[in-house]
């Protein structure tokens, strides 16, 4: 069988987290047990962790929403990691958080609502999603604005992301990447609280009393050492699997050769542990492919390249559709095109927008840069009057009102700024749509449709909300709105 081709390795993953300034979260390690020596460890067969409220697994954006969420209510609080550093795929968020009906929205005069956040959500997913949860996530998607804002993690600036009806992205009003800026404004959250923070751990079971319900979880330290962490509840925010060979070739077999954007620890831990308890699944084989990622590195070039005005260039220099369709449509477009790929092209103007852009593909050398569009055409090797062709006309129609002929109608910004850019793309593993079934409230469900005592889970390790492909800017809505969730009913269950 193939192997999986893992752009993102682990050092090269651990590099851009302490490039971020995310650091180790070494804070409130006192709070999870008595430091021991190796001595001590090496004699015992299972070390006793503690005893808290409600043990969090996974320290990504859907953990941390959760963790501080909880600590704020009182619950003793412990935050699990496997990786040597926080912030898991949340890191690597390029895009923005969709909300509607916010205070950013209302001042730039943008009429949105729920109802049509839902609907956008609902059918870029094909009509497969449960719109119990896509509903929740639209309703409290302005409140988790709200609450970032309250911490100074402030997304305030408006951008286009596919099937998208209306300006709804929320970035860093810097330009700077979501995930980064998220996570480095959380992990100052959860440092200002003191939370208990333990990486480089793995938990590898939950642990149940006779009534089945959760009572700890079992994990192994680096030293391979059982740790036992006593608890009342769990909440589960491990994330997806899109790292993992053996669940991808289980799943979706076709995708076996395709690069994954993924971080190395998603390996959908979560959905295994729960799983072994009596967790259902939802969608499992919904995988989303992401249409920009560049391919020799894994490398994703965000949506909002092409939300602010990028157009794609095929091998034969010409345009080939409406690059704001949702992502199954635009990759499915690209793997139509010679060569299976495509070539973002956009201006300085674009650039400046989108601070990524210098640190990701100008520094690492992932992308051509030129003073015009003939002599870009050259360095990418494609037919420079086709190209040169296409973008004018592209340009033409926007200041002359003419329709777009691939349909686009977000977004039509023209290329106008000198120096030019080109990135080669192609479709990359991004998200699972699929994963732990859960209702509105983030409670874990059996395969009888019952909500499994103490158990909670919140982010990309839960199914249900993106149905068949996930709109860009909705997993950063989704792990903030039921990470918060999350907390909210593990505390009610813990403190009844």
């Amino acid at each position: 069988m193939a192997e999986m081709k893992r752009g993102v390795t682990r050092r090269s993953f651990l590099g851009s987290a302490f490039v971020a300034g995310i650091g180790t979260m070494a804070f409130g390690l006192s709070g999870c047990g008595n430091p021991r020596s190796l001595e001590d460890e090496a004699a015992s067969t299972e070390i006793d962790g503690g005893e808290f409220d409600i043990v969090v697994i996974g320290a990504g954006g859907a953990g941390m929403a959760a963790a501080v969420g909880a600590t704020d209510q009182g619950a003793r609080v412990c935050l699990l990691e496997k990786m040597p550093v926080a912030g898991g795929n949340t890191c690597f968020a390029e895009g923005g958080m969709n909300a509607c009906c916010t205070k950013f929205q209302a001042a730039e005069g943008i009429e949105d609502s729920v109802d049509l956040m839902v609907s956008d959500t609902y059918k870029g997913g094909h009509e497969k999603g449960n719109l119990d949860l896509i509903r929740h996530m639209c309703e409290n998607s302005s409140d988790a604005i709200d609450w970032l804002d309250s911490m100074g993690i402030t997304l305030s600036k408006l951008g286009t992301s596919g099937g998208a009806s209306v300006k709804r992205i929320h970035r860093p009003e810097t330009g700077e990447a979501v995930g980064k800026y998220i996570v480095k404004g959380m992990t100052e959250q959860c440092r200002q609280r003191g939370i208990s923070a333990i990486c480089n751990t793995k938990v590898e079971e939950l642990m149940v009393d006779d009534a089945g319900k959760i009572s700890g979880v079992r994990a192994t330290n680096p030293n391979g050492i059982p740790i036992v962490y006593a608890c009342k509840a769990v909440i589960v925010a491990t994330g997806g699997f899109g790292a993992n060979h053996e669940m991808l070739a289980q799943y979706r077999p076709e995708l076996i050769d395709a690069v994954t954007t993924n971080q190395p620890g998603t390996q959908g831990d979560g959905i295994v542990f729960s799983q072994a308890i009596g967790a259902d699944l939802v969608d499992i084989g919904e995988i989303q492919v992401h249409p920009t990622v560049e391919q020799t590195t894994a490398t994703l070039l965000s949506e909002n390249i092409r939300g602010d005005g990028a157009v794609l260039i095929n091998a034969n220099g010409e345009r080939f559709g409406n690059e704001l369709r949702t992502r199954d449509v635009v990759s499915a477009s690209e793997w139509d095109q010679p060569g299976k790929f495509a070539w973002a092209v956009f201006d300085q103007s674009v650039h400046d927008n989108n601070l990524s852009i210098e640190e990701k593909f100008v520094a690492r050398g992932l992308i051509q840069i030129a003073d015009d569009f003939a002599a870009l055409a050259d360095k990418m090797e494609v037919p420079a009057d086709a190209m040169v062709e296409a973008i004018t006309s592209y340009n033409d129609n926007i200041a002359n009102g003419i329709d777009d002929p691939y349909g686009r109608v977000k977004s039509l910004n023209p290329l106008v700024n000198p120096p030019y850019y080109a990135v080669k793309v192609a479709p990359g593993i991004h998200h699972c749509m699929g994963g732990l079934r859960v209702n509105a409230a983030a409670e874990v469900l059996d395969v009888d449709g019952n909500p499994i005592p103490g158990l909670f889970a919140a982010g990309e390790v839960t199914g249900g909300i993106h149905g068949g492909n996930r709109l860009g800017g909705n997993a950063v809505c989704d792990i903030n709105v039921n990470g918060r969730q999350a907390q909210e009913t593990a505390c009610a269950y813990v403190f009844a």
